[in-house]
């Protein structure tokens, strides 16, 4: 006879039933008698409340919910519900802003950046995702990550195993080259292509902005974020060519309205580049404005501190917190915090308004 511990008094003893042995997926468990049997199965239906740290036997579907894709216990109606009025609130005040251009050059790794650093040093509670294969996130933050974006879509690993923290009210989705791999994949997905990123970061509800760095081109990834998103943020640098490729992301954002039937809207227009010295920076400004209206919101200037923050792994709040860049990305950051606020309110008003809301 072979002898054993028992997993639940710890006793030495030989094995001579079969109920003394009981085999799970994880380990096995040995006991010396029918009463330790006993009360192994009755401390599986024991939990902890994760909320005032009660221990309770789990015996109604309302003790257990999987918030934030982490399963949660509760022993007590109060408790849950009391935990997941403040996850509802906390899930309606995030918004999720695409940074978008099919064209490149526009300074689109720059804004997201910026914008994400700024509404972070604000006191917002930010996500910065990279959706570019060029992962131009990680190399102007000086961010490494084991595992990262394409994980999440590809491998669906959970996003809070792929987050990196970057500052106070920062943390960072990083990507690299492999997510060009993913692109492949989403392409050949059977179905539901374009709702990939949406069903993955359905478990991030802890922020209150997510931030997303678009690569510049029409592609799934894409497609992806705008199907995610409840808004895009559009930098366009002050040129000719620049202006022609805002109608290729009006467009694009038609199709994902009729097509994809996700509402994204335009948060606002960011003229990048501006050189008040220069004819076609002032005249790109005044076209924008002509199709945006009070959507276009406060130019980035040419300026030098803007292109050597990235070399030293820094956002311009912290490279040069008194330049003129830092300047005009604090601007813009209190201009999309008042739109923000203004169709946070706009929804409610029409959520009051609907029949039967």
């Amino acid at each position: 006879m072979s002898v054993h511990t028992c997993s639940v008094c710890q006793e030495p003893f030989e094995l001579r039933f079969a109920y003394q042995l009981q085999r799970t997926p994880e380990t096995i468990h040995y006991f010396c008698s029918q009463r330790c049997h006993e009360r192994h199965l009755l401390s599986a239906n024991e939990k902890v409340c994760d909320v005032c740290d009660n221990r309770f036997e789990l015996q109604f579907a309302y003790q257990q919910a999987q918030v934030d894709g982490e399963v949660r216990y509760y022993c007590s109606t109060g408790c849950r519900t009391g935990e997941m009025q403040v996850v509802s609130e906390r899930g309606q005040r995030m918004r999720r802003i695409a940074v978008l251009n099919q064209k490149g050059g526009t300074g689109k790794t720059t804004t997201s950046v910026n914008v994400a650093a700024g509404l972070a040093e604000a006191g917002h509670r930010v996500l910065l995702v990279d959706l570019d294969a060029q992962g131009n996130v990680a190399v102007s933050l000086g961010l490494s990550s084991r595992q990262n974006i394409y994980h999440v879509l590809v491998d669906g690993a959970h996003p809070a195993d792929c987050i990196v923290n970057v500052a106070e009210n920062l943390d960072a989705l990083v990507s690299n080259t492999s997510l060009a791999q993913a692109e492949v994949k989403l392409v050949n997905a059977p179905r539901d292509r374009f709702k990939v990123l949406s069903n993955r970061m359905a478990a991030v509800t802890n922020y209150d902005f997510v931030i997303m760095d678009c690569g510049p081109s029409l592609s799934v990834l894409n497609q992806n974020a705008l199907t995610y998103a409840d808004h895009i943020l559009i930098p366009v640098s002050c040129d000719y060519l620049s202006l022609v490729g805002v109608k290729q992301i009006l467009r694009t954002l038609k199709k994902v309205n009729e097509l994809l039937l996700h509402p994204v809207s335009i948060l606002g227009v960011v003229p990048t580049f501006f050189d008040v010295r220069t004819r076609i920076s002032v005249e790109a400004v005044q076209t924008l404005r002509s199709y945006f209206k009070d959507r276009v919101l406060p130019p980035i200037r040419v300026n030098t501190r803007l292109k050597e923050a990235p070399s030293h792994k820094k956002t311009i709040f912290e490279y040069a917190p008194d330049s003129r860049g830092s300047e005009d990305y604090r601007a813009l950051v209190q201009r999309i915090e008042e739109l923000c606020a203004e169709t946070e309110s706009t929804d409610e008003e029409a959520a009051v308004e609907r029949p039967g809301a």
